[in-house]
């Protein structure tokens, strides 16, 4: 494994809010930490620990000084609403909203005055959650990453893999709420590099594999999957479809080539939920969430599987394995 140092570039600084309302509550503080993905995916796994290491060092320990509800969708969108009700009616501290921008919105619209941390890969003042990054106002902020703004990237690192595959395919989920500004920028890179894109949809199990049944048909030579809580969970299977379909695929998630995918582009979302645990831990102590500027994730990491490339007969240009943060051999 090659790593590499990784950055944070966080904007302006943060004022004072007491919350004294719910310090008064018995007990300790109670964090919500509504995620849309399953419990048990890997990936969930992992971020949650990485915001609870943010959440130490900000001097909160789960089970001593704060306790934590969990809510997990398991991939089901539409539970969300309830699930964010469910934790308002508890009243809890705060909401921590993780897993995709449906838990934002689900917990925005559950309260507007419980303080929300979040995470996102998209543009929270685009989406008309927050009034601007530097001051967020409401009662919300958080971490976002590039995520949204990778799709022409996406395009250009999957051609630059494989430049013999003149035609594309880009797998979105309909239901995120970033899925036709993905598509539209996908869509004019692929103008510009002279490609064939389709784009394809799917929610469920069952559509996963009715598109990977017509990659042949559609002769796509290559699969560029789109950041969603649903393709993550599903990281496992649809890695195993990309090689057994024989089709390089690009995710923007590491848990993808992890899981035996070509490669993977994308933030470094470890970090993003670790300062989303920062935020949860400055705002347990007074600060404000309308004054604490939105953390943008700059850091983007390129993760290559050179075992998969073989198998699936992909020479991997020297540019790329120059640029890679990890090869797993």
């Amino acid at each position: 494994m090659m790593r590499r140092r990784d950055f944070i570039t966080l904007l302006g600084g943060a004022a004072a809010w007491p919350i004294a309302a719910r310090a008064q509550q018995p007990g300790l503080p109670v964090i919500g930490y509504l995620n849309a993905r399953a419990s048990a995916d890997g990936a969930a796994k992992r971020y949650r620990a990485a915001f609870l290491r943010g959440l130490g060092e900000a001097g909160f320990i789960e089970g001593q000084s704060v306790k934590i509800e969990y809510r997990w969708a398991e991939g089901q969108y539409e539970r969300l609403p309830a699930l964010a009700a469910d934790l308002v009616s508890r009243s809890v501290t705060m909401i921590v909203a993780t897993g995709g921008d449906f838990s934002l919105l689900a917990a925005k619209g559950a309260t507007a005055a419980i303080p929300i941390v979040f995470t996102t890969a998209g543009d929270p003042v685009q989406a008309g959650l927050v009034t601007s990054l530097n001051r967020p106002g409401g009662n919300v902020t958080g971490v976002t990453s590039l995520g949204i703004e990778l799709g022409a990237k996406l395009l250009e690192v999957m051609h630059e893999m494989v430049p013999a595959a003149g035609t594309i395919a880009l797998l979105l989920n309909p239901n995120n709420a970033s899925a036709a500004a993905l598509s539209n920028d996908t869509a004019a890179a692929a103008r510009a590099l002279g490609l064939t894109l389709h784009v394809l949809r799917a929610s469920t199990q069952d559509e996963i594999d009715t598109i990977f049944a017509s990659l042949a048909q559609l002769r796509v030579g290559a699969l560029v999957i789109a950041s969603d809580a649903f393709f993550t969970a599903q990281a496992d299977q649809i890695a195993t479809w990309a090689v057994r379909s024989a089709v390089p695929a690009l995710s923007t998630e590491r848990l993808f080539p992890e899981a035996g995918g070509l490669m993977s582009y994308g933030g470094d979302f470890s970090e993003v939920y670790r300062q989303a645990g920062l935020y949860a831990g400055r705002i347990l102590k007074g600060d404000k969430p309308a004054d604490l500027p939105v953390v943008q994730a700059t850091k983007i990491e390129l993760i290559i599987n050179l075992k998969t490339a073989k198998a699936l007969g992909v020479t991997v240009p020297i540019t790329l394995l120059g640029r890679a943060d990890e090869v797993i051999e």
